[in-house]
C-alpha cells in the first residue's frame, strides 16, 4: 500500500576515473574536467497502490500495479590518474629513486625489476606556490602495448599527463643501451595510443654517478647526448641516488609545463545506459502456432504482467489491453496476419481478437 523508495548507491571514486561498460567496453563517464557526479542507472519506476484506484463507487479496489523491475549494468572502473609529469622508462632505471628524490612520494625501491607494480604520485614543490604532480609509471618493457606483463594498465596512465620525462640508464650499468631504450619506448607508445609519442619528453640521463671516468667512447652518454641532439630531445644528466642534478632538471620540467596547455584529455561518452539498457524479464515474444492455429504471446514480460493483473474486473482486463497495445504487441500480432476471431493464447488464458 505505501512502497518505500529505494535508497541511493554512491560511489566515490578518485578525479580520472573513465566508467566503462564491461560488456562492450564503451566509455558511459568519465569523471573529470567538470564531471563530478553521474547517475549510471536509475531505479525502476514506482508503481501504483490499489487506493489510487479508488472511485466512489469502488473503495477498496482489487488491482494494483507493481513498481518496475531495476536495471542492472556490470561496469568497469579504469582509473587513469591525473598528473602533469609522468615517468616513464625501463625497469630498474631509477624512476623511483627520483620520484622519491623530488617528491613526498615513498615508493618501495630495491635493486630488481618490478619493483614499482602500482602507479604511483608525488607532488614536486619548488617554493613561492611552484609545484607539479609527478606519477612514477611501473617499468615498461617491449610488447606493453600488446598487454605484455601489465602494460595496459601501466600506458593508461600516462594519456593524461601533459609531459613524458623519459629516464634511461647513462651508466649502461644494467647492460642496456639508453638510445635503444628510448625508441623502444617511444614505439610502445604510439602502439598504444597515436599522439603519446609525439607527447613534449624530456630526456633524463640517470646514473652518471656510475660511469667510469675512464669510459672513453665507451661512455653512453656520448651516444645519448649525440642522439638527443640530432632530435632536438632535452637531456639533463642527473643521479637521484646522489641528488646531483635533479634539482636542475625539475625547474626545467616547471618551465615547460609553463609552455604546455593545460586542457586535459577528457575521454568522449560512447554509451548512455540510461536509454540502452532495460529492466531485466522485460522481453516476450510473438509467434503462430500453425498446429494449434493460435498467436502465443509469452516471456517473462507477459507472465509479470499477468501475475498482477486481474483480469476478471473491467480495470484489470482495459489495463491488459493497453499493456497489449502500448508494449506493441498488437501491431506484432497483425504484422503476423492476425485477423478478427482468431484466438491469441498467453499462458494459461486465451483470448479471441477483435479491433
Amino acid at each position: 500500500m505505501a512502497g518505500k523508495r529505494g535508497e541511493d548507491v554512491v560511489l566515490k571514486v578518485p578525479e580520472g576515473t573513465v566508467i566503462r561498460d564491461a560488456a562492450s567496453g564503451r566509455v558511459i563517464a568519465d569523471m573529470s574536467g567538470e564531471t563530478q557526479r553521474y547517475v549510471i542507472l536509475k531505479g525502476g519506476h514506482g508503481g501504483n497502490g490499489n487506493m489510487h484506484y479508488a472511485t466512489s463507487t469502488m473503495q477498496a479496489p482489487k488491482y494494483a500495479q507493481p513498481g518496475q523491475p531495476a536495471r542492472t549494468i556490470e561496469v568497469i572502473l579504469e582509473l587513469k590518474m591525473i598528473a602533469d609529469v609522468g615517468l616513464v622508462g625501463y625497469p630498474n632505471v631509477g624512476k623511483s629513486t627520483l620520484l622519491s628524490m623530488s617528491t613526498n612520494a615513498k615508493p618501495k625501491i630495491a635493486d630488481y625489476p618490478f619493483t614499482t607494480l602500482i602507479p604511483m604520485l608525488g607532488v614536486v614543490s619548488l617554493g613561492y606556490g611552484e609545484s607539479f604532480i609527478m606519477a612514477d609509471i611501473p617499468g615498461l618493457i617491449d610488447g606493453a602495448a600488446d598487454g605484455a606483463g601489465k602494460g595496459n594498465e601501466f600506458l593508461q596512465h600516462i594519456e593524461r599527463t601533459r609531459l613524458l620525462m623519459h629516464v634511461v640508464d647513462a651508466s649502461g650499468s644494467e647492460g642496456r643501451d639508453p638510445v635503444e631504450d628510448i625508441e623502444a619506448i617511444n614505439r610502445e607508445l604510439s602502439r598504444y595510443a597515436v599522439d603519446l609519442s609525439d607527447r613534449p619528453q624530456i630526456i633524463v640521463a640517470n646514473k652518471t654517478d656510475l660511469i667510469m671516468p675512464d669510459a672513453g667512447e665507451d661512455d653512453p652518454m656520448h651516444r645519448l647526448t649525440a642522439y638527443c641532439e640530432a632530435n632536438g630531445l632535452e637531456l639533463y644528466p642527473v643521479s637521484a641516488a646522489t641528488g646531483e642534478g635533479v634539482k636542475e632538471l625539475l625547474f626545467a620540467a616547471y618551465r615547460k609545463l609553463q609552455e604546455i596547455p593545460v586542457d586535459r584529455f577528457v575521454f568522449t561518452q560512447e554509451m548512455d545506459p540510461e536509454t540502452e539498457i532495460t529492466a531485466s524479464g522485460e522481453s516476450f515474444t510473438v509467434s503462430y502456432d500453425a498446429k494449434e492455429g493460435q498467436y502465443v504471446v509469452e516471456g517473462p514480460k507477459i507472465e509479470k504482467m499477468l501475475g498482477y493483473t486481474n483480469l476478471e474486473t473491467e480495470k484489470g482486463f482495459l489495463f491488459f489491453q493497453n499493456f497489449l497495445k502500448e508494449n506493441g504487441i498488437l501491431e506484432q500480432l497483425k504484422k503476423l496476419g492476425i485477423q478478427e476471431g482468431d484466438t491469441v493464447r498467453l499462458y494459461g488464458h486465451a483470448f479471441e481478437y477483435y479491433e
